[in-house]
């Protein structure tokens, strides 16, 4: 065996797989011609110091692919700021020449739960395990792209006979950077103050055009871009066998994290799954430790109850896991002293030799040339498990698309249906789409049908379970109930990781029947919904006006892209009826124009189009001026709050707080919005738990806090009209003591009619990790117009509001109490009843101006639609003059 390497990292990394008996990858005489990454960089990946960026990354996969027949690169989509993305494919000649077969195969046995015998075991022997690696989709989280260039070299210049077996059996397909947008963002941020006493220090904003570390939170609204690429590639298009997403976490603690999960785990994943997921990461921290890689953990902090990241995979049959490495600087190495390692507590209760992580690392320097060296080993022993049970690894991927087929046909629930009669069909319209999106199954109903005494009516749509991906359908269309697991019997509750609640129906106000029976005459009705639906009429040839219904959120969408258009809008200030259509109040007259076809087009749900609009109450919709304030402090809110904004056409501007001095706000703005962030972030620019502040990791130009004296010349915004709109922790800048200064010496001190008792319940037991909560609505108010009697919203306990009685020139009106029972509609909370006939939502007049506060994100992550109409009627909000609150 021969081994010729350029840096010293893989030296290390050869020496110790030769020691432990265990074969990595080599080169001879194969990488003849062939640029190593020290060679294209100017410096070994690793080094101190030192990162490439994206096109520079790509720049070398392309000379790879140029050179080598182990690796082909192909485009798979485009990133939110335009960037391409692409996998690159690693594996022998023969299967990178044989995609387009080996990718059918795929198709077959992950879809088709009917092949005869004697053809699955032919595809069983001419098949390849897929192995997808998503890597650093959170930018900050340098480590895996930077390693992706060796692996890629080390692959595709091999000689080992060994690893040349491996690459006969498997197919990697790497996407070398998950999100391309932030890790340019990174790179250029870790470049401008290298060198400088900055260097190291935390990229001001998200990294992402929106969402930043919440794009791992993505995968069941796929609203962004680039999570649906990625989604796509194992849903729909290539279906791989194997995915891994590569991460990194904390400093302090175990050096690396592999599989398996900790509790709790999700019930409706098979126990297959859960099983294969053990073997690889048995291997990974076996071949690790072997090679003498300290602080390889498992079974340790990361569950996967819950859908939402990369690994929503796992709900579609695919072993998917995610894998973490302790981070580093970027590439600025740090040292830990032995005394500062510590464990938060799942799986790892103390920093000492345990059967969770048997070797531990004892302290030391941690660099980036560590992290690349894990992260080779452990791609590597993902690659030889995925060999090493090529045909087991197949047969179970067909075995369980059976499996969960036949479940869906002998299992309750059999169907769920979704009425066509729904109060928003723009959101029926949406989750239809989404589900076909996911690669499930979606049908409507030809003829009307009885079940169980309960008709349905022809034009329903069908969801039934009897497909492959039956448990992503049951986990993302029922109600969740959290799995509560405990640490000992009877003892601590083992607590969520991340939110509880999810239910598309739920969360985007769609009604949906779970049918628990079984219904041949249903089946037989069933026809096959196209891979788009729309309920859509022809637009006349001519018309005066479009009126478009304030009960569908798309309507919103349509107002603000035909201002935009320079279409003219109307509001009805009364229900009004249009030959045989009753139209509710708040509804919206657009007038035709020449741009009318354009908006029309971009409609799912067609408009009443009407000939006459005289007799109606109306009022003019215009578009108000909007700062929407967001924070340097990866401030995701912020970044969905932007999102949803763009994608409904309504303009904005952002303000950062350090821009607050230098605005007037009142001749600038109508509306400032404040999403959920922390107060002492946006006040001081600091983060504060209880009394104690902690110092921003941020250079500091970009932790400056708002600051008392500007927050009074908001109230001064406020007392001359103007609107705010906060929702979350943010709300909290407007409670207590508040001063309007008028001239030099006037000053004026006022509490608005509202305090915030979250602190009170959460000491008095109140938990609400990220659960769905029953509101009830004020009827007939401008900010519920559109809505239903009561929806779910999206709570965390906190604020939780209680009203007073106003005086002098303020005001206020409930617009949403959670009820005094049967509060929690899904996911997980405890001792929900302290919040009974708490204010969930509350209306303020000071002066001329209003304030609307949520305890709850009306837009939390894109994906509670169902509240989205009271953030559009917040922003719609007509002025105090003339109004009767």
């Amino acid at each position: 065996m021969r081994f010729v390497r350029f840096n010293t990292l893989v030296m290390a990394l050869i020496l110790s797989c030769f020691l432990a008996g265990i074969a990595p990858p080599v080169e001879s005489h194969a990488s003849e011609g062939i640029e190593t990454p020290e060679e294209h960089f100017g410096f070994v990946p690793g080094t101190d110091g030192m990162l490439f960026d994206y096109g520079e990354l790509i720049d070398y996969l392309q000379k790879l692919d140029a050179v080598s027949p182990r690796l082909k690169l192909l485009e798979v989509g485009t990133s939110p700021m335009g960037k391409t993305i692409y996998i690159a494919f690693i594996s022998s000649e023969e299967n990178i020449n044989n995609l387009d077969e080996l990718q059918r195969i795929n198709r077959e046995l992950a879809l088709d739960p009917d092949i005869p015998e004697p053809e699955r075991d032919s595809m069983i022997d001419n098949g390849r395990v897929f192995v997808m690696g998503t890597l650093s989709m959170h930018s900050g989280e340098v480590g895996p792209s930077q390693a992706a260039p060796q692996i890629a070299y080390d692959f595709v210049t091999t000689d080992d006979p060994e690893v040349v077996v491996w690459l006969d059996n498997v197919v990697y397909m790497m996407i070398p950077c998950h999100n391309p947008d932030g890790m340019d963002m990174i790179v250029n941020h870790y470049r401008k103050y290298k060198g400088t006493k900055y260097e190291g220090s935390s990229m001001p904003g998200v990294y992402h055009k929106y969402v930043g570390h919440d794009n791992n939170r993505d995968f069941v609204a796929l609203t962004q871009v680039d999570t649906k690429v990625i989604a796509r590639i194992y849903s729909k298009e290539w279906h791989p066998q194997v995915m891994v997403e590569k991460h990194q976490m904390g400093s302090t603690g175990p050096r690396y994290f592999v599989p398996p999960m900790h509790d709790p785990i999700s019930e409706n994943v098979d126990a297959g799954v859960w099983n294969w997921t053990c073997v690889f990461g048995s291997n990974m921290i076996t071949d690790m430790t072997e090679q003498g890689l300290a602080g390889v953990s498992h079974n340790y902090l990361f569950d996967d109850y819950w859908p939402g990241s990369t690994e929503t995979c796992i709900w579609k049959n695919v072993i998917g896991f995610l894998t973490e490495s302790a981070s580093v600087q970027y590439a600025t190495p740090i040292y830990v002293e032995p005394n500062e390692l510590r464990v938060i507590g799942k799986g790892l209760a103390e920093y000492k030799i345990s059967i969770n992580m048997p070797h531990p690392w004892p302290g030391g320097w941690w660099r980036l040339s560590d992290i690349l060296e894990y992260e080779i080993a452990s791609t590597v022993s993902i690659i030889k498990t995925a060999s090493n049970h090529r045909e087991a690894i197949l047969r179970f991927r067909n075995d369980l698309c059976r499996r969960e087929v036949t479940r869906g046909q002998s299992e309750p629930p059999y169907y769920y249906i979704l009425p066509l009669d729904q109060h928003d069909k723009s959101e029926l319209v949406d989750l239809a789409n989404l589900l076909m999106e996911h690669g499930v199954h979606v049908y409507y109903i030809s003829e009307s049908v009885t079940i169980e005494g309960t008709i349905y009516s022809k034009g329903d749509l069908v969801v039934p379970l009897s497909q492959p991906f039956r448990p992503f359908i049951k986990e993302v269309m029922e109600r969740q109930k959290y799995p509560v697991r405990h640490y000992t019997p009877g003892g601590e509750i083992i607590r969520p990781y991340d939110v509880t609640s999810w239910s598309l129906p739920l969360h985007r106000g769609v009604k949906s029947a779970e049918v628990d029976t079984r219904s041949k005459e249903l089946e037989s009705a069933l026809k096959k919904l196209k891979d788009s639906f729309r309920l859509i009429s022809m637009e006349p040839d001519e018309y005066r006006a479009a009126v478009f219904t304030a009960n569908h959120n798309e309507s919103y969408k349509a107002v603000f892209l035909a201002l935009k258009l320079g279409l003219k809008v109307e509001r009805l200030e009364k229900a009004a009826t249009f030959g045989t259509y009753e139209v509710p109040k708040g509804s919206f007259v657009v007038y035709n124009g020449s741009k009318m076809k354009q908006l029309i087009k971009e409609m799912k749900v067609s408009p009443l189009f009407v000939e006459e609009c005289s007799g109606i109450k109306v009022s003019t919709v215009k578009i108000p001026r909007i700062a929407l304030v967001e924070t340097y402090f990866h401030d995701m809110d912020a970044g969905w709050t932007r999102f949803l904004f763009d994608t409904y056409s309504i303009p904005y501007k952002v303000v950062r707080p350090s821009d607050f001095e230098n605005i007037d706000f009142v001749k600038s703005f109508d509306i400032v919005v404040f999403p959920d962030a922390e107060k002492s972030v946006l006040m001081e620019g600091k983060r504060k738990r209880a009394e104690e502040y902690y110092i921003a990791s941020y250079p500091p130009e970009y932790t400056n806090g708002i600051g008392d004296k500007v927050k009074d010349r908001l109230m001064v915004f406020i007392d001359k009209g103007g609107t705010i709109i906060s929702w979350g922790r943010s709300a909290r800048i407007f409670l207590g003591v508040l001063k309007i200064k008028s001239g030099k010496d006037e000053k004026e001190e006022f509490r608005l009619p509202v305090r915030d008792i979250s602190e009170k319940l959460r000491k008095e037991g109140l938990s609400c990790p990220g659960c769905f909560m029953k509101v009830l609505l004020a009827e007939d108010h401008p900010l519920t117009l559109g809505m239903p009697s009561e929806i779910g919203v999206f709570f965390r306990g906190r604020p939780v509001f209680t009203t007073s009685i106003p005086v002098f020139d303020m005001d206020r009106a409930v617009i949403g109490k959670f009820p005094e029972k049967d509060i929690l509609l899904s996911g997980y909370s405890e001792n929900e009843e302290k919040i009974g006939n708490k204010t969930a939502m509350v209306w303020m007049r000071k002066g001329k101006g209003q304030l609307v506060l949520f305890t709850f994100n009306p837009q939390f992550r894109a994906s509670t639609n169902v509240s989205y109409k009271l953030l559009f009627n917040s922003i719609l909000l007509p002025g105090v003059d003339g109004r009767d609150n």
